[in-house]
């Protein structure tokens, strides 16, 4: 038996690795050419320490309190040289990737489709030549190399962890690099390169309702994430707030209705920031935000969109005095979406 430990290095760079049974994570990272700090590796000097988000494990007792105090451990902080997986877990490590002498995988793949979901947005689909896929948290992002140039761009992955078949939800740019390569260029089985998978934005274990925000193309990881829920089941309620500024922005609705039979917690919202709007839900985000949702900050709170948006929310949860119980987001700038 094996488990999956994914390594969230502070440059945002996100590396897993296998972790054999009993198995130390510092030694499976070394087994596989991750040198993540050490010093001591007997549990004495504390050079080790990183944060656990998520995952079980054991510790043992094997390492002294001035390396770890009983307080660090209750906090879910761990020595990796003495710290055994007994589930897939998710680990931060506190210093760049680079410092470990790793750094984002580089992965070859091929174009399967780019269509033009509406006006304003590209679902763009690709096969990864590595039948083995990639591994990613959901929420997480690449970033994609434009053909025939040397810039590259990060999209969040649409798709869930665990498929060759991958996918992104792409805002279109008139003008945008990558978008006139997938509107005027793009060829089912062109070659494409991309790196990572990178980002702290990801699905956290659920212990408590969730409230995701998305605004235009910021829905991406959002389908991630429930897929992923779908796929392993969801003990608690997910809502989903989804702005768009027209009405022809609007997309993957089936697919957000389909949630509804596959995930019996969840529920969501569509509405449109125009005034001419036929929409049965007008205004932005914010608008929608009802007391009840919030549940008085017992919640997880996922946001992404662009910059407006995000801090729109932000501004909003201050004037509420509003803190949920944990909140993660993630904004878009101008090269990530062109």
């Amino acid at each position: 038996m094996s488990f999956t430990v994914a390594l969230n290095f502070e440059d945002g760079v996100s590396r897993f690795i296998q972790c054999n049974s009993n198995e130390k994570v510092l030694d499976a990272a070394y087994r596989q050419k991750i040198n993540l700090p050490m010093d001591c590796s007997d549990g004495v000097c504390g050079t080790c320490k990183c944060r656990c988000e998520q995952g079980e494990y054991n510790l043992g007792d094997d390492y002294l309190e001035e390396a770890l105090s009983e307080q660090e451990a209750e906090q879910r902080l761990v020595l990796t040289c003495q710290m055994v997986p007994t589930s897939d877990c998710v680990i931060e490590v506190p210093i760049a990737s680079t410092l470990c002498k790793t750094g984002s995988e580089t992965f070859s793949a091929t174009v399967t489709s780019a269509i033009a979901l509406s006006d304003s947005a590209i679902e763009f689909c690709l096969t990864l030549d590595d039948e083995r896929g990639i591994s990613f948290l959901p929420g997480q992002y690449v970033n994609i190399e434009v053909p025939g140039n040397d810039a590259s761009r990060a999209y969040s992955f649409s798709s869930p962890p665990g498929s060759r078949q991958i996918s992104f939800l792409l805002r279109n740019v008139p003008g945008g690099m990558m978008s006139r390569y997938l509107t005027d260029k793009a060829q089912p089985g062109d070659p494409i390169r991309l790196r990572g998978p990178q980002g702290s934005f990801y699905l956290r274990t659920p212990v408590r309702p969730r409230l995701f925000l998305a605004g235009g193309t910021g829905l991406a990881p959002f389908l991630s994430m429930l897929e992923q829920l779908a796929a392993g089941g969801n003990p608690q309620p997910v809502h989903l707030i989804y702005g768009v500024t027209h009405d022809h922005d609007l997309v993957k609705l089936e697919q957000l209705e389909s949630y509804r039979s596959r995930l019996p917690n969840f529920s969501y919202l569509a509405c449109v920031a125009s005034e001419a709007s036929q929409s049965p839900h007008k205004g932005y985000v914010t608008h929608h935000l009802d007391e009840h949702l919030l549940n008085d900050g017992d919640l997880d709170v996922y946001l992404c969109g662009p910059p407006p948006m995000v801090e729109a929310v932000c501004s909003d949860f201050q004037r509420r005095s509003f803190t949920p119980a944990s909140f993660h987001y993630e904004k878009f700038a101008a090269s990530q979406v062109s």
